[in-house]
């Protein structure tokens, strides 16, 4: 009987690291499409797009980061997530935890519009707020950052919210009775304790303000300040008058999310580490 247990338990092991493996193959081979292709002229793409190039020519490449100006997209794009990551941080902790230590209903009302807010489409409110943002004169990168803040906030204290609940509050009161001030307590004893949700803040945020396209081009649009996204789209639409230049797409896509894919390796042991702690925490 025994024998005979560990053998179904070994045959579902398997099964579900086989699903496993399946599943990874799956979710990978978008990105192993993006890279060989990477490496081929238009003739190699469309003759043999899912084989190996030839040879691995970074010619393609070098000719897409100067296409799409990399390096000065690429520095438009980090001070926008930086700075737009940076205000959501802020602002949504400490929001969270004055929400979490002030219990009253006005506190409990607003954490509840806080979470309905994430149930409002972009596209209800998008063409009211560009119109609202133009007459204000922050149609630029200044408002795209006021707008990235806005738009993270509500899942980001949701997020916070939860996390906070599990903060000894005893560690705070301390604090206070050695002569700490407020922001003393909240930004050397409560955020350090915040560390694996804030890297998830950090992380989910970055990733979907790195990769944003619609809110970039209605604010900035053909700026000579575009972001990587928007640089993308304007070179395929300069180069692509009589079809698709795929030797200019695969390269210049591929060369847009290394930067954001370096940071999800580095910190992706934290996103899960700070949504469970906060589920259960809530």
């Amino acid at each position: 009987m025994a024998g005979n247990y560990f053998v179904k338990k070994r045959i579902g092991t398997a099964l579900v690291y086989g699903a496993l493996i399946l599943l990874a193959l799956y979710t990978l081979a978008p990105l192993w499409f993006l890279l060989v292709n990477s490496f081929k002229d238009q003739a190699e793409i469309i003759g043999d797009p899912l084989g190996l190039p030839e040879k691995f020519d970074p010619r393609y490449i070098f000719t897409a980061m100067e296409e799409i100006h990399f390096f000065r997209a690429l520095g438009v794009t980090a001070l926008i997530t930086f700075v737009s990551v940076a205000l959501i941080v802020l602002v949504s902790s400490m929001a969270a935890w004055l929400m979490v230590r002030c219990k009253t209903k006005m506190s409990g009302l607003l954490f509840m519009v806080f979470v309905a807010a994430m149930l409002i489409p972009f596209q209800a409110i998008m063409y009211p707020l560009i119109q609202f943002f133009d007459t204000m004169g922050l149609k630029n990168t200044g408002g795209l950052i006021l707008m990235y803040g806005g738009f993270g906030l509500s899942m980001s204290v949701f997020l916070y919210h939860g996390f906070v609940k599990g903060v000894p509050l005893g560690i705070e009161e301390a604090a206070f009775i050695d002569g700490c001030s407020v922001f003393q307590i909240f930004f050397f004893i409560v955020m350090p304790l915040l560390k694996s949700i804030t890297v998830t803040v950090i992380v989910l945020n970055a990733m979907w303000i790195w990769n944003d396209y619609l809110l970039p081009f209605l604010v900035i649009g053909n700026s000579s300040r575009k972001t990587l996204v928007l640089e993308l789209y304007f070179a395929r639409i300069t180069a692509g008058q009589f079809g698709n230049p795929w030797q200019l797409i695969f390269p210049a896509v591929f060369v847009s999310i290394i930067p954001i894919v370096i940071v999800f390796l580095f910190l992706q042991k934290f996103i899960v580490k700070g949504i469970s702690d906060g589920a259960i925490k809530s």
